[in-house]
């Protein structure tokens, strides 16, 4: 760590009457592996699309590795990789040939961004798709080949927007461990996601964005102070959930209590939590209980709390969007 590659100050975006962005501050240090943490519609792809040059903001300053950006978005574009959340390869090229006239726009030489092309698709497990279209690769190869597309050039800053929306758990798992790869060997990695497990498992600090404001920035390690203290305890249990937490509410005004989708129950305090008591009033509200399992807080618990965004929001957005873990 030490200097500071992103730096933004005031930025805001307003598309009509809706404040896309409302003037957000923060700095991401050389080497950082950064965490935009939201939901849909927050504000992450405005920001990283001004950050990048694709959107002019309406106020605020952005220098990226030094270079002043307000005023001539493109100035630092050379230094920047950026993987958008939808690709933007051609589908009738093949995965060499997208790579390498990828690396002909940054001003590669043809020999360099053909060695270079060959290497990625080695890297990234796509050396037997090479010649094949990109249009019959599927959703993983397809994300898979838009991050190799954008590091042609091996940049010191990679934006990378939603990079596992839509795809299958194996090929998440792989892009998850190309981008901690790549955060190793020394890039400055700026990521947008609305995956809670995902920013808690990559990134070294996260910012938490909700209706184009940052509500919070901190390392992982800070936001999960907040949790000491707290105590958890899953019920799985045998009938539809519904009304049960009100019960609970009602006997344990002490607890707080949430649905999980699947058929458990999330009861949170800040005194531990007496088992018992909990599984009598369920069966009596003939709720037979599978399992009672205490659990560590985690990074969603700090989410909720900091934003009053129910983590089911969260879920609910990720499996409309078909991500995997």
């Amino acid at each position: 760590m030490g200097d500071t590659m992103i730096e933004v100050q005031g930025l805001a975006k307003r598309f009509g009457d809706v404040q896309a962005v409302g003037g957000v501050d923060f700095g991401v240090e050389q080497g950082e592996l950064f965490g935009f943490l939201g939901p849909n519609g927050a504000g992450k792809t405005t920001t990283i699309n001004m950050l990048t040059g694709l959107a002019r903001p309406d106020t605020g300053t952005i220098r990226i590795a030094g270079i002043d950006c307000s005023r001539n978005p493109k100035a630092a574009q050379h230094l920047m990789g950026v993987v958008p959340d939808e690709s933007n390869l051609y589908p009738e090229l093949t995965g060499l040939g997208n790579l390498t006239f990828c690396g002909a726009l940054y001003g590669m030489a043809r020999r360099d961004r053909e060695v270079r092309a060959r290497d990625l698709l080695d890297q990234f497990g796509l050396a037997e798709a090479a010649d094949r279209k990109f249009a019959g690769y599927s959703k993983g190869m397809k994300r898979k080949l838009t991050i190799a597309a954008g590091i042609i050039h091996a940049p010191p800053i990679l934006f990378l927007d939603e990079p596992t929306t839509g795809i299958d758990v194996a090929s998440a798992r792989q892009i998850r461990q190309m981008i901690a790869d790549l955060n190793g060997g020394g890039t400055t990695i700026f990521l947008t996601t609305h995956y809670i497990e995902e920013a808690e498992r990559l990134c070294r600090r996260i910012a938490f964005i909700v209706r184009g404001r940052i509500v919070c920035i901190d390392s992982v390690d800070g936001l999960m102070l907040q949790t000491q203290g707290r105590h958890v305890v899953l019920f799985t249990v045998s009938r539809n959930t519904d009304g049960l937490c009100e019960e609970i509410a009602a006997e344990f005004p002490a607890l707080q209590c949430q649905a999980v989708p699947g058929g458990s129950i999330r009861v949170e305090s800040s005194e531990p939590v007496r088992v018992g008591p909990l599984v009598r009033l369920l069966e009596d509200r003939g709720a037979e209980v599978s399992e009672a399992r205490k659990m560590q807080p985690s990074l969603e618990d700090v989410f909720v709390r900091v934003t009053g965004i129910e983590a089911g929001t969260m879920k609910q957005e990720k499996a409309k969007m078909g991500g995997g873990k």
